[in-house]
Order: structure tokens, then C-alpha cells, then sequence
């Protein structure tokens, strides 16, 4: 007797299936979470977190990281001297996550950081868990929006095994681990499209589809107020919206015109404390058309970046072809994800699942234009501008139901029936590989550790919240190589490292005068032990002999000051900043301007 005659055996089964399925996800949550979980590792998570608990604490979008640049556009608006407390205005950042971040700090007391200072057993952040739990809890969320989304397009089995491949899905699970806003944009572009999917419906039945495509282009909106570069997701809509929706183009334009309703009140702040609508955010262009998004973050004057745009077009075609290197990984290593390329060559017979694969691909099309402008570095999954794993549900649900196609026409399943799901099989174990064969490994480390370690180098949480936190006054600035680490860990405010000594000099002189003197300067592996050799004389230059100096220290067994006291001008500098303190050897050390017991 069959399931299906037997309707109380499938209700059973159904319950069974659900029940193991919240159990591992529940099981899976609890072990990144709590075991294997080392801190966020993100530089731009860390600045959106410390970004949140201002916000927390009711100062509104301020930042305690200070770009040189962001000083030099403070007095280009006020056309005079710049005032570095008004640089701490936040202009790179889209809003939406912050304040999610930061209504998750309100809650359980995160805006007061000295009741979260780490104690000498500590290796991980408790703050960072909450970020994290943010993070996941919008993931695991997303996963009962694409279940509901995917049922409705293809069939409760489809909708099953894709919401599996997403709890297995390695690269989910290391996005909510970094505090960058990926998860949380995966929630709102999952709910965008169940509403883009019931206009395509409503279209296909002949009737005005105005009210689920409002609805898709204001989670859109919400979208492109977590990062900024989803406008070029929207953009895709827009262009599907205005010539496959009824009433044709209105819908587009509706788009496009929340989403420009929603981003202007950021826009208009942007303009006001920078100078222009796109803030500081606007930069990072640099990323992918230029040399370096860092360099020009860490420039005192925007004159002497230089942007090449010679063959702008070719650039921009010539990127966004290679993203198909690393698409598969981009995708979470889901095995169906790019077979949804193919599947576009498939004449599903339900016109609403034939269309709204092209309303995918537009927004995928565009946000891969957008990501090839902006930057995207090869080989690197977690990129911040990574938006092609907003997609890679939806991409495995369109490749499941392509496989499945094929794999009916087979007629294996009638032949042998325990095969009948065997392409599901494949899929779920194929793409949980690299979770399987990587969360034992970490679980091990762990046990055979006895603890967490930090994501050293170039992190090192513990020397940050309470070795340089108490050597330093509130209203004192660090300048630094990995200011969102200080920032956020040590709650101080922290000067990106500028790019030219002269630069650092009158910085210098402008913070002595408005009360907010440096206390020093920290150097961390951030700057020297992530790049080659040639490549950290090309970024930092003038500073290289200081920037390397830690590792010089330590190869020759001697003082810090080793290599930096050989440069005369840095040694002339490094005078005023006398107190050198190891806080992990000389590779993360505070040249400090007062004494420290701790100092060698």
C-alpha cells in the first residue's frame, strides 16, 4: 500500500521529517554558536557593530572610526579647518543593519561596555555572540521564507530539500559569523521575491499586479538600505517590473521610486556632513576600478586619489565575466545553484516559473555589473559585497527542479523504487560537504585546545578590551591600522593609519588642538601579515620600516624600534610615542605617549 492511500502514514511522516529537521537545525545552531564560534572576522562587520551600539546608546549614526578622509570632507563642507568630533558622522555605512544590530545591544545591555569587558578566561567577545545570534536568527528565518516561496513555485519537496541545502550550507553559516549584513539581506530579498513571484502570478491571470509589486520593491528598498550596492538588484526589477508587469512600466517606476522615497533622508545626511550624497560609500569604487579602497579611505586629501577609468566598459565586462570563476563558491557550494543557467533553457510548462527565472536573472545580472564596479576579491567567499548568495536558494530550487526533470525522464525510480529520491540524496550530501568535512575538524580544535582561540592573526579581542581600553582616555584617539578592531573591542575612538607621514603630522597638531590628542599608535598584523612583502611596501610606503618592525623585532630577538629607529623621520616621530607596549610580542604593539607598567 502506497503513502498516498494512506493518509495517516504520510501525516506521520511529514511530522517525523519537520521534527529531525528542527532538531539539526536547532543542534547545528547551538554548535556555531556556542562551540566552534571564534568572534566576527569582518572589518566592516566590526565597524557596523560599534556603529550599532552608538546608535544604542542614543548618538545616533555616529562612528568611532575616523577615516582621514571623512576629516578632510568635514572641512571641505565647512570650508575651513576641520573639526575631527564632526567627522565622526557615519557616511559609508547603509543604515538598516546598524539599527537592527543595535535594537539586539539595547536589548540585553550591550550599549554600557564596561559590563562587557572580557575577562582573563575569555577569548571570545560575548558581544560578538550577539551580533552572531542576530545574524543567525535572520538566516533561520530566510529558510522558512524560501520553504513557503519555493513550495508555492515548484512543490512541498523542492521547498524541503532546498530549505536542508540552506541549513547545510557552510558559507550561510560562516556569513553570520563575520557581522556583515548578508543574512539579513538574504531575509529581505527572500521576502522581495515571494512578493515579486505573486505579481508574476497575478500577471499570468490578467489582472493588475500593482499591490505584490509594491510590496516586493519595499522590501527592495529595505534591501538597498542594508547595502548599498543592492540598488543595482533593484535596478534589475525595475527593468523586469516595467516590461512583464502589469500595468506595463508603472510597476518599474513604482520600483525605482520607493526605493529613491526610502534612501533619501540617508542621502541628504550623507550630503550634509560630506559633501556629497554618497559618502565616504561612494568610494569604494576604488575597490574594483581602482588600486585600493583602503589607500583612499586612509588619504587626508581626495585630490590625490586618482581613479583610471581608460577603458571603463571593457573593465567592467572584463570583471564581471570573471565572477564565474568563483560563482559555484559564491553560490554556498550548492550543487543545483548553477544548474539555474541551464534551466533557463527548460520550457517549464507553468508560465509564472518560466518568468519569474528571467526577473532572477535581471536582478542577478545586475548585481553582478555592480559587484564587478565596486569590487569583489577573487577567492574570497565572505567578500562584504558578496550579494551572489542572496540568489543561491532560489538558483538550487530552479537546478533541483531541472534535475528532477530529467531525472523522471530516466524512469530509474519505476525500476528500482529506492531511487526514487536518490537525485535529492546527491545534492543534499554533495553540498553539505564542506560543513561535514570542516565542523569535526573545528569541534577537535576546540576539545583539544580546551578553548575558543580568536581569529589571530590579525585579531586579538582580549588585548584590545582590556589591555588598551584602560591605557587610553575616552577622549583620546588611536591611531591604527585596524581601527574597527579598537573601535569595537576596546571602545575607543581610533584614526585609520594615514597614508603619508606629513598627513599623520598635521592630524596630529589639528587633534592636540581640539582636545582630543593621540595616545598613541598600534600596529597590528592586519597591515604586515596578510600581504606579501612588496605588497605592504606598495600600501603603506612611508610606514613600511614601522609596519614591519614587529616582525623584524622578533626575528632579531630585540627591542621594538628594531627597523622603525633605522627611518630618521620615523624615529623623530616615534619620540613622542616613547612607551612601546607588546600586547602579543612586538606583532601587535601600542607606541604609547605615557608610561605603562607594561611597557619593556
Amino acid at each position: 500500500m502506497s503513502t498516498a492511500d494512506n493518509p495517516v502514514s504520510a501525516n506521520a511522516g511529514i511530522i517525523i521529517r519537520r521534527v529531525l529537521f528542527f532538531i539539526l537545525l536547532i543542534g547545528i545552531s547551538l554548535l556555531y554558536l556556542l562551540v566552534t564560534f571564534r568572534g566576527l572576522d569582518s572589518a566592516k562587520g566590526m565597524d557596523q557593530a560599534q556603529i550599532a551600539r552608538e546608535i544604542a546608546r542614543n548618538e545616533g549614526f555616529t562612528t568611532k572610526v575616523l577615516r582621514p578622509v571623512s576629516i578632510w570632507q568635514n572641512g571641505e563642507v565647512r570650508s575651513g579647518q576641520p573639526i575631527i568630533k564632526d567627522a565622526n558622522r557615519d557616511t559609508y555605512h547603509a543604515p538598516l543593519h546598524p539599527i537592527l544590530l543595535s535594537w539586539a545591544l539595547k536589548f540585553v545591555g550591550g550599549d554600557d561596555a564596561d559590563k562587557w569587558r572580557m575577562t582573563e578566561n575569555d577569548t571570545v567577545y560575548k558581544l560578538d555572540r550577539v551580533v552572531a545570534a542576530t545574524s543567525v536568527i535572520c538566516f533561520l528565518i530566510a529558510i522558512g521564507v524560501n520553504y513557503l516561496l519555493i513550495s508555492r513555485i515548484f512543490d512541498g519537496r523542492i521547498g524541503g530539500v532546498t530549505a536542508l541545502l540552506m541549513l547545510l550550507c557552510d558559507l550561510n553559516w560562516k556569513f553570520s559569523q563575520t557581522g556583515l549584513p548578508q543574512m539579513f539581506m538574504l531575509l529581505l530579498f527572500s521576502c522581495a521575491c515571494f512578493f515579486a513571484y505573486r505579481a508574476v502570478e497575478t500577471t499570468e491571470e490578467g489582472r493588475i499586479a500593482i499591490g505584490p509589486a509594491l510590496i516586493a520593491a519595499a522590501f527592495l528598498g529595505l534591501l538597498a538600505l542594508t547595502h548599498w550596492l543592492a540598488i543595482w538588484i533593484v535596478l534589475g526589477f525595475a527593468v523586469y517590473a516595467g516590461f512583464f508587469l502589469r500595468p506595463r512600466g508603472a510597476a518599474g517606476l513604482a520600483a525605482l521610486g520607493f526605493v529613491l522615497l526610502v534612501s533619501l533622508l540617508p542621502l541628504i545626511k550623507n550630503k550634509q556632513f560630506s559633501g556629497s550624497m554618497g559618502g565616504t560609500s561612494i568610494l569604494a569604487v576604488f575597490n574594483g576600478l581602482g588600486t585600493s579602497e583602503d589607500s583612499v579611505m586612509r588619504t587626508y586629501n581626495l585630490q590625490d586619489a586618482h581613479l583610471p577609468l581608460q577603458n571603463l566598459p571593457f573593465k567592467i565586462v572584463r570583471t564581471t565575466i570573471l565572477q564565474a570563476g568563483d560563482l559555484y563558491t559564491n553560490l554556498g557550494s550548492l550543487l543545483t545553484a548553477p544548474l539555474f543557467f541551464l534551466s533557463l533553457l527548460h520550457p517549464f510548462k507553468r508560465k509564472s516559473i518560466a518568468n519569474f527565472r528571467w526577473c532572477l536573472l535581471l536582478m542577478w545580472l545586475f548585481g553582478a555589473i555592480g559587484m564587478a564596479i565596486f569590487g569583489l576579491k577573487a577567492g574570497t567567499a565572505t567578500d562584504p559585497n558578496q550579494l551572489h548568495v542572496l540568489f543561491a536558494p532560489l538558483f538550487a530550487a530552479y537546478g533541483l527542479a531541472f534535475v528532477a526533470i530529467l531525472w523522471s525522464r530516466l524512469k530509474v525510480h519505476t525500476e528500482i523504487p529506492p531511487l526514487r529520491n536518490a537525485h535529492f540524496v546527491v545534492a543534499i550530501l554533495i553540498s553539505a560537504g564542506p560543513m561535514v568535512l570542516d565542523l569535526p575538524r573545528q569541534i577537535r580544535e576546540v576539545g583539544k585546545a580546551g578553548t575558543v582561540p580568536p581569529h589571530w592573526p590579525p585579531y586579538y579581542p582580549a588585548a584590545l578590551n582590556t589591555g588598551l581600553a584602560a591605557q587610553v582616555r575616552e577622549n583620546e584617539i588611536v591611531v591604527t591600522d585596524q581601527p574597527w578592531a579598537v573601535a569595537w573591542y576596546a571602545d575607543r575612538t581610533a584614526l585609520w593609519l594615514p597614508n603619508r607621514v606629513d598627513d599623520f603630522k598635521e592630524l596630529e597638531n589639528l587633534a592636540g588642538s581640539q582636545d582630543t590628542p593621540f595616545a598613541g599608535l598600534m600596529i597590528s598584523p592586519y597591515s604586515h601579515s596578510n600581504k606579501p612583502l612588496p605588497g605592504v611596501y606598495n600600501e603603506y610606503e612611508e610606514w613600511s620600516p614601522l609596519i614591519l618592525d614587529g616582525w623584524a623585532s622578533v626575528s632579531t630577538r630585540s627591542a621594538p624600534g628594531t627597523l622603525a629607529n633605522r627611518d630618521p623621520e620615523l624615529k623623530a616621530l616615534l619620540s613622542r610615542y616613547p612607551n612601546p607596549v607588546r600586547f602579543v610580542d612586538s606583532l601587535l604593539i601600542f607606541w604609547s605617549v605615557a608610561p605603562s607598567t607594561d611597557t619593556p
